[in-house]
């Protein structure tokens, strides 16, 4: 066998190779998609007709258009999506300044300020959940304020922690930004320093438009853990109505709905856990939708940031 041919064969292997890699990987992640997309069409007489496993026989959106009305679909998604953009903005910006601080300067103990950021991804949010709760319900601000101002069912928590890099995975942004501005050359600094830019006009002038990439990942991730963080709106915001905790109840709501026009038609309606799971997944899907119509339209520059902040590999 020639050299030539032993090379294509060897092509050929490894493209088959990763073809099949992908295709399981494909199958791994669409998988609970198309389930839960087929279960969600499927009617009740569907459920507990045994021929029909993937492919509804009596496909409706009905199961769609409750689980939209008892959501308070549109309120619901106003509100998550005000709340993660709002926080994902303060996370770039804080996590960002930290990032670039850590990176370019040295002083002692930014080693261990550091250590400390990555050592948060580790620390459940449960193990701090009742301080961060006593702190936010009697805030003082470190003592100076007369009053301790309760800002609970407020904004507030979420701004302080995001805007101070201390909201939920900022340890992992803060290391994301400083690896990717310990990457840029110093020459840039060096050359802004000569023309006569400060500290902050470097940064913002300079580094900040060289760090798209690791900007747009650091955004995009603090958006989708927003977007399905129901600990922190459930302890911060209780009673408002998220996507997480509006898809909660949307079940009980639809079953009791149900109940009652069940008992006015004066009818006895039978509902068990497979009603509960099409409510459930038509409600999951319309969560989901938002960030993969999102993610659809940011694929490209996501992928080139992930490839040029070195997260892969």
């Amino acid at each position: 066998m020639s050299i030539a041919m032993r090379e294509r064969l060897k092509k050929t292997f490894y493209s088959l190779l990763r073809t099949v890699l992908l295709i399981g990987i494909c199958y791994v992640i669409l998988l609970p998609i198309i389930h839960r997309l087929s279960t969600a069409l499927m009617s009740i007489e569907d459920l507990y007709d045994q021929s029909v496993r993937w492919i509804p026989r009596n496909p409706t959106l009905r199961n769609f258009r409750l689980v939209w009305e008892h959501m308070d679909y549109v309120r619901s998604l106003g509100r998550t999506f005000f709340l993660s953009a709002f926080t994902s903005a303060l996370n770039l910006a804080a996590c960002a300044m930290v990032g670039y601080g850590l990176a370019r300067f040295r002083f002692p103990g930014s080693g261990i300020i550091f250590g400390l950021a990555i050592f948060t991804l580790v620390v459940p949010p449960q193990l701090i959940m009742v301080p961060m709760y006593l702190n936010f319900r009697f805030f003082n601000l470190l003592g100076l304020l007369r009053e301790p101002i309760n800002l609970i069912g407020t904004y507030w928590p979420f701004a302080l922690m995001s805007g101070t890099a201390t909201g939920f995975r900022c340890g992992l942004y803060i290391f994301i930004m400083r690896q990717f501005f310990r990457g840029m050359p110093k020459a840039l600094e060096e050359a802004a320093y000569i023309d006569g830019a400060g500290l902050f006009t470097t940064f913002i002038r300079v580094m900040l438009p060289g760090a798209v990439p690791g900007l747009l990942v650091t955004f995009l991730f603090s958006f989708v853990w927003q977007w399905n963080d129901y600990l922190y709106v459930t302890q911060f915001m209780p009673g408002q109505s998220f996507l997480p905790q509006a898809l909660e109840g949307a079940a009980n709501k639809v079953a009791r709905a149900i109940d009652e026009a069940d008992a006015l038609a004066s009818t006895s309606g039978f509902l068990d856990d497979h009603f509960y799971s099409l409510i459930n997944n038509a409600g999951m899907l319309l969560v989901i939708v938002p960030l993969l119509i999102l993610y659809l339209f940011l694929q490209r520059y996501f992928v080139e940031s992930i490839e040029r902040t070195g997260i892969v590999g």
